[in-house]
């Protein structure tokens, strides 16, 4: 139990899974990220419209 403290405290701080946040790989924001593609709300809609993710589309009925 020790040794795994003192362990974990030897851990630089930014490398906590707390600290650890989900960001869009082309604008890097943080918020409105959809995990299933990587990507920003913006840029997964972006990327959509331009077709360039197979099996997305805009749903119309």
């Amino acid at each position: 139990k020790n040794d795994a403290r003192i362990k974990f405290q030897k851990m630089p701080r930014n490398a906590s899974p707390s600290r650890l946040r989900n960001r869009c790989a082309i604008t890097g924001r943080p918020k409105g990220f959809y995990r299933k593609f990587g990507l920003g709300r913006s840029k997964l809609r972006e990327q959509a419209m331009k077709g360039n993710i197979p099996g997305l589309h805009k749903a119309s009925w």
